[in-house]
């Protein structure tokens, strides 16, 4: 069955301050009990806590976070990777994104590609499935054809984690980029996309002749927000992943304006379960 869950780059300003395993009681409270781990380091001590999470409130954990570059990655500490996700219960791994090294063209994405379709032969013999999350650069195209599918067919081990905010602010739709990729999704990010309201000092600088505010505040007018807060269709986006069979649907937020990760993610809980969705967290 579907489950809502939380992802933890939204908690990453709450561990440090917290705790890991307060953190996790704190989001418990709330409503959520699936997460997928990410910006955590995974140290012996947090990686106690999280399973501390595990054992004691219940927690399932979807997925690791991890990479094939940098000092502990999956090319250097395959082991260890696999070792967490077992520890945890978790049975997939995830990459958050395309190297920067990775983006230059097509055939830079398909040496990436290649890498991640090799490490996940080796994961696959664990139990452990790799999967690629999406950002909005993985839609350039190239020659037609996005960066997202040279990884998609050069990886055809490797599953796709959708990331609907990302999706949209790639140019493309939620739900028919769910369709396009069905048999390869088994997580979703639910981040929603929020046109801002720009600020009444705008208007006043404006009102004096001042268009300097107002050209500023354009730039950053395409916000995060909670599930609901924003523009995003989200039961036709949790409609399409549940028909598809994704497994998780994990909330996350990237930017908070001025609000705690804990009240964001009490909002986007309260509206998921007023859209009737309150049976699948």
């Amino acid at each position: 069955m579907t489950s809502i869950g939380v992802q933890c780059f939204t908690l990453r300003d709450e561990f440090p301050a917290h705790g890991v395993y307060e953190t996790f009681r704190k989001v418990r409270d709330i409503g959520y009990r699936t997460a997928e781990v990410s910006a955590l380091a995974m140290t012996k001590e947090n990686v106690a806590e999280l399973v501390r999470a595990r054992e004691e409130l219940g927690f399932a954990f979807a997925s690791i976070s991890g990479g094939l570059a940098g000092e502990e990655s999956l090319t250097t500490a395959f082991d260890k990777f696999v070792g967490d996700a077992h520890a945890l219960g978790a049975d997939m791994i995830r990459i958050g994104m395309l190297p920067p090294e990775a983006m230059r063209d097509p055939a830079t994405v398909a040496a990436f590609a290649d890498d991640c379709q090799e490490a996940a032969v080796r994961l696959a013999d664990h139990g452990i499935r790799l999967h690629y999350h999406n950002h909005h650069v993985d839609f350039a195209k190239y020659g037609g054809r996005h960066l997202l599918d040279v990884i998609a067919e050069r990886a055809p081990l490797v599953g796709l984690e959708i990331d609907a905010h990302w999706v949209q602010r790639g140019g493309l739709d939620p739900v028919a980029t769910l369709r396009r990729y069905a048999g390869r999704v088994s997580m979703v990010h639910l981040k929603d996309y929020r046109i801002a309201r720009l600020p009444e000092e705008v208007y006043t600088a404006l009102d004096a002749g001042d268009r300097g505010p107002w050209q500023e505040a354009m730039r950053d007018v395409v916000q995060f927000a909670e599930v609901g807060e924003g523009n995003l269709d989200f039961p036709s986006i949790i409609d399409a992943a549940i028909a598809i069979g994704a497994d998780h649907l994990l909330v996350e937020q990237d930017e908070f304006y001025g609000r705690t990760a804990i009240e964001c993610l009490t909002t986007s809980y309260l509206n998921l379960v007023a859209m009737g969705y309150g049976e699948l967290f």
